[in-house]
């Protein structure tokens, strides 16, 4: 999966987009101008090809967010973990509302996927996960996922739970570092590899790995090792979905060697496709090394990940559900406790 420079293709997007061993594009806030552009440029991708190729985008809400103009402005989930801390019923209920409206808008315009929800544990440590978190217990993390999901589901979008096994130990920022976390295995189970656990269990549709080194379990980071990704998270976790690598051109993933043998390595322990964003000669070089392989379970697996029907923007904005999730998810990200009924 790899990302285009501007709002629509170029001929070099055009041709390299049909290269077999691309699967996918990953959308930035400079693609996006209006819901009209999106439409059109979304449309274009999926013409490309058959199987058509995934469009996805990071579109979690709060800072991680990539379309405003013509969407609604989500406020981050941590909002919603400080409200089961006073009313859980009420907090899975907002989350499965906005769960469903981020998906159903980006579906309303052909979008397959989010990468959402964040199953961080918030531990106060991570700037970079911070309030992209849903709480620091990962009971309720994983209760407001749950949730999450359900919403985007009946959105006809499949969720992607990040980062596994968790980026909420470490203050290093992956995009800019190598975040080193300590701890042993059997205190991950017990705390941040929970929420992923209960999510593999509930179906979750993919995971993301995070490029975070647990030197207590495997030297390579998380992305590059068979052990986290078959052995724990296939094999003792149960996960049977869709695994995509985090960015290969992110600082942290310079462990993995140049951008071919990041590519390789990040398959041969368990990822179903990889990410290459914001590189355009590392995007050719990864799609060069890639050229041939394929794998028909890797294949069936990311089939599943294509959105399932949606409704034009106009037809969703008359909904009431769309009314009523705009107006909540609104009032939540105010801190009204009032129009809530807290």
């Amino acid at each position: 999966m790899l990302d285009i420079e501007g709002q629509e293709l170029s001929a070099e997007d055009r041709r390299l987009l049909q290269h077999p061993a691309v699967g996918g594009v990953i959308l930035f806030s400079r693609n996006f101008c209006d819901a009209a552009q999106l439409r059109s440029l979304v449309a274009e991708i999926h013409s490309l090809r058959h199987p058509r190729l995934l469009v996805g985008v990071d579109h979690e809400g709060g800072r991680v967010q990539r379309f405003r103009h013509d969407f609604t402005q989500l406020p981050p989930v941590r909002h919603l973990g400080e409200i089961h801390d006073r009313n859980p019923s009420l907090a899975r209920e907002l989350a499965r509302e906005t769960g469903w409206l981020m998906a159903a808008e980006l579906r309303a315009l052909d979008v397959d996927l989010s990468f959402a929800p964040v199953l961080d544990l918030d531990r106060g440590v991570s700037q970079v996960i911070g309030d992209r978190a849903f709480h620091r217990d990962p009971d309720v993390v994983a209760s407001l996922a749950h949730s999450y999901m359900h919403g985007m589901r009946d959105a006809g979008m499949a969720a992607t739970g990040k980062h596994f096994p968790g980026h909420g130990g470490v203050a290093a920022d992956s995009h800019t570092d190598m975040p080193v976390d300590g701890r042993e295995l059997a205190d991950l189970l017990l705390e941040d590899l929970v929420p992923f656990e209960r999510m593999a269990r509930y179906g979750m549709a993919a995971v993301m790995p995070a490029h975070v080194i647990y030197p207590g379990v495997d030297e390579a980071p998380a992305g590059f090792s068979a052990r986290w990704l078959r052995e724990i998270l296939r094999g003792r976790l149960g996960f049977q979905g869709v695994i995509f690598s985090d960015d290969l051109n992110m600082a942290a993933a310079d462990a993995g060697g140049d951008y071919a043998q990041r590519a390789r390595s990040a398959i041969a322990a368990g990822c179903d496709m990889v990410l290459i964003c914001n590189n355009r000669p590392a995007a050719i070089e990864v799609v060069q090394a890639l050229s041939g392989m394929d794998d028909p379970a890797s294949a069936s697996r990311r089939a599943r990940m294509h959105g399932k029907g949606h409704y034009g923007p106009d037809e969703l904005r008359a909904q009431d559900r769309w009314q009523s999730a705009v107006r909540r998810v609104a009032a939540y990200g105010r801190g009204d406790s009032l129009e809530l009924e807290i």
